[in-house]
């Protein structure tokens, strides 16, 4: 340890009592963390690259600072789903400190890493009050039955008016339009569902029809279009 001159001539003074870190919540109790072994939690974070072309939700399970489970989902750049999956790869395994510091290809996934990790040291997590934290596969369950994720993806011009694309429910194949032409429900197909009924041995017809579904005042409609095409 090198110290100056100026402070090598200060008489000592007695730095009097320090309670150390203030505690945090995390899964269930309250922490006094001094090192990164000592950081627990579930949490989700945000990112965005640099000239704002996509954008990344990155989950991550914390045990003991060591990230156990990793949930990477972009959108807008068709870059980052390479990038992502790299980052499943790289991340878990890895302690808090070096996925801070570690390339993970894409800036909207570096930016994600560095919001997550504010929320976990500071005790902002999904699981700060839940006693145990939450169990590995909790990010497969953010996604639910169909592991997709949830998307949603609408157009609209000053001249022609909106258009559902892609809903939470999926993707949308027709939309219901009442007398005035304004939207009152749609009609989606579920492309998980879809596709666990076909690798379940169902036809391609079949598993379309079955997993199709509608949401609103369907029956009310005076016309339907596909908003894809009219």
């Amino acid at each position: 340890m090198i110290y100056s001159t100026e402070v090598k001539n200060m008489c000592p003074i007695a730095q009097g009592v320090s309670h150390g870190a203030a505690p945090i919540p995390q899964e269930g109790a309250w922490t006094k963390a001094k090192e990164i072994a000592d950081v627990s939690g579930y949490t989700h974070g945000i990112g965005w690259c640099a000239p704002q072309q996509g954008a990344c939700k990155l989950s991550l399970n914390v045990k003991d600072g060591i990230i156990q489970e990793a949930l990477v989902e972009t959108v807008g750049c068709s870059g980052m789903t390479h990038s992502a999956a790299m980052a499943s790869e790289i991340l878990p395994g890895l302690t808090l400190l070096e996925a801070l510091n570690t390339d993970l290809v894409c800036d909207a996934i570096n930016t994600a890493m560095r919001e997550l990790f504010l929320q976990i040291v500071y005790g902002r997590t999904q699981s700060a009050f839940s006693e145990g934290g939450l169990q590995i596969g909790a990010g497969l369950e953010d996604l639910g039955k169909g592991q997709r994720s949830m998307l949603g993806t609408m157009y609209g011009t000053l001249e022609k008016g909106p258009r559902y694309l892609e809903m939470t429910e999926g993707y949308v194949t027709e939309l219901a339009l009442d007398e005035d032409d304004e939207i009152i429900g749609y009609k989606f197909v579920n492309f998980g569902r879809m596709m666990d009924f076909i690798k379940d041995g169902d036809d391609a017809q079949t598993a379309l029809e079955k997993a199709s579904g509608q949401y609103g005042r369907i029956d009310d409609a005076a016309r339907f279009v596909d908003p894809r095409k009219e």
